[in-house]
């Protein structure tokens, strides 16, 4: 009677342990990611010879021109909103003129124009674009590098009236405004990756411990799983670690903590649906090590956007043509019995494509390339009745427009499109009509609509701060909880502090992306790295607040956390993009 009482009180000591432990985890994590880094100081400096002024130089590639959203801005009638792009690449220092009206001069010499395009009609452009990307596809040519001219220290660079000298870094002395995030570079040293390995195996351990007991049936299948997926884990950190040499392994810790809180939920619902999370995280891993290594080199990946287009409408295709419908919409394919999502990688491609060295996105033949890839993409999605995936595509490419051009004007005209369609769409869909209909008034529709949001309300409410254990919830009975609904499963089983903290994880994970991007190596990844972070947002808002009927139900998964073979793979993939943007990723490695 005394052990069971010990054992009883243990259980309900690891239910309180666990969502402060995740507090210290996802910290730990972000504290890590602050410290153990180059201090922000000028790459380069540009002197201005007539009135002695110093510009420094941050970013590795920075766009010059009259524009308030030029890295430096010339505020010079003579110079063009976008004038000119200097960039850092391997081989040195390099500027491009990307199309200005009266040119970019080195040493007296004007460069050659990289944006200057012949007076094309709008289909012309876009049959000749189309034609472009064909040949440079085949032949595998970059040509995004032909017209950039080398920089020395020394030499002198002419935009507009505006004479500039190219200094050293160190030749500018002011201080530096530091990052939000970042803030003062912390002198302490950073936490061993190793520990941040043990913390999330034990955190993975606590919860076996808690799933392997409940007041109907105890095994031990939680530690099976448990096992299998720290051996994973471990086997990445040691590729990571001692193959690949590289010091920072936080974003890998953050997916893997994340996954295996999901993974050990699951286990207590359906043992079928963790198998498939395992090796779908399996699957993840692979390709968020191969996408990285493939980026490394931002000028080279440029050779592909072509055929990641065709890949990613392709994809989209597939529904079209092969898609079985599963809750009003044809995203599945099923191939041997296995059911695939080709949207989930879809967003990979999409992200590839929309970003760009900074050089190559100023042009207007790649404007229009993106703006018409994007309305197909989301065209399909329409289609095959995809409504939320085709949301979270259009916010992506809001945050890719954004960024390319900082233009709020074709944003608001983006989103008042956007809202036409909506408005079209509520019409010939009934099925969407009534979700907005229930959307708000869960309660009064339990027994119709509003039937999932209304117990994610319940349940989530009975979980109180610490849950009430793993297995011992009733929303895993719903259907579409351990997807859609996982934040209420979450509040449910782990309590309410334990959801807080995936959002927050998800937040900080924004936060460190968008201010690492500027001191990533090219816009490439800048851009891709913040919309890889915009689209976790966005996916972690609908199915948050989908699920408490804040929003409307989309169907959208929790990043990393929802059971699903697709979006597992596709998370992974994504995050893969804010590795490659931080500069530690390929600057610095292990002794």
């Amino acid at each position: 009677m005394s052990f069971q009482w010990l054992l009883d009180t243990g259980v309900v000591a690891v239910r309180v342990v666990l969502p402060l432990y995740a507090l210290v985890i996802i910290y730990s994590i972000f504290a890590s990611m602050r410290r153990h880094r180059r201090p922000q100081k000028p790459l380069l400096t540009l002197h201005n010879v007539e009135t002695g002024e110093k510009i420094p130089v941050l970013f590795w590639e920075n766009s010059i021109g009259r524009s308030r959203g030029s890295d430096i801005r010339v505020n010079d009638p003579a110079v063009s909103r976008d004038h000119c792009i200097l960039l850092r690449r391997q081989e040195g220092w390099m500027i491009t003129d990307v199309g200005s009206t009266q040119g970019t001069y080195v040493n007296g010499e004007k460069i050659v124009s990289n944006g200057r395009e012949r007076k094309l009609s709008f289909f012309a452009s876009i049959i000749d674009s189309v034609k472009s990307n064909i040949q440079k596809g085949i032949k595998a040519v970059d040509d995004t590098t032909v017209n950039r001219t080398k920089l020395l220290i020394g030499d002198e660079i002419q935009v507009g009236s505006n004479l500039f000298r190219v200094e050293r870094g160190d030749e500018y002395i002011e201080p530096i405004k530091p990052n939000r995030f970042m803030g003062k570079i912390s002198n302490k040293p950073s936490m061993k990756q190793y520990k941040l390995m043990i913390m999330i195996t034990i955190f993975h351990f606590l919860m076996a411990i808690e799933a392997s007991w409940d007041y109907y049936d105890k095994d031990l299948m939680p530690f099976v799983y448990c096992g299998v997926f720290s051996i994973i884990g471990w086997v990445l950190f040691f590729v990571s670690s001692n193959i690949l040499k590289r010091t920072n392994f936080e974003l890998e810790a953050l997916g893997l903590f994340l996954t295996g809180l999901g993974l050990m939920l699951q286990v207590r619902q359906e043992a079928k649906m963790s198998i498939v999370t395992i090796v779908t995280a399996v699957a993840g891993i692979i390709g968020f090590m191969i996408i990285v290594k493939l980026l490394e080199k931002p000028d080279w990946v440029q050779r592909f956007r072509f055929w990641g287009m065709i890949c990613a409408v392709g994809l989209l295709g597939l529904n079209l043509v092969f898609g079985t419908v599963q809750n009003g919409a044809a995203n599945w394919i099923s191939v041997g019995g296995i059911s695939i999502q080709p949207s989930e990688i879809a967003k990979i491609l999409y992200i590839f494509v929309g970003a760009g060295t900074l050089d190559s996105i100023m042009t207007r033949r790649n404007k229009i390339e993106f703006i018409i890839f994007s309305a197909i993409c989301v065209g399909e999605l329409a289609l095959m009745g995809d409504f939320g995936t085709a949301l979270i595509f259009f916010a992506t490419f809001l945050f890719v427009a954004f960024m390319r051009s900082g233009d709020i004007k074709t944003i608001l005209l983006a989103l008042g499109t956007a809202g036409g369609g909506g408005a079209l769409i509520l019409k010939i869909k009934p099925y969407i009509a009534k979700r907005f209909k229930t959307w708000g008034h869960a309660i009064e529709y339990a027994s119709d609509g509003g039937f999932q949001q209304a117990h994610v309300l319940t349940y989530l409410a009975s979980g109180g701060l610490f849950g009430v254990g793993i297995g011992n919830g009733f929303l895993k009975y719903v259907f579409a909880s351990e997807s859609d609904l996982v934040f209420g499963i979450v509040c449910e089983e782990l309590g309410i502090i334990v959801g807080f903290v995936l959002i927050i994880a998800i937040l900080c994970l924004a936060i460190y992306t968008r201010d690492i991007a500027t001191r990533s190596r090219s816009t490439f990844y800048s851009i891709s790295a913040c919309c890889a972070a915009g689209l976790f947002i966005v996916q972690m808002s609908l199915n948050v607040f989908g699920a408490t009927d804040i929003l409307p139900l989309t169907g959208v998964t929790f990043p990393f956390v929802s059971a699903g073979g697709s979006s597992m793979i596709s998370c992974w993939g994504l995050l893969a993009f804010i590795k490659a943007a931080d500069e530690r990723t390929y600057s610095q490695k292990r002794g």
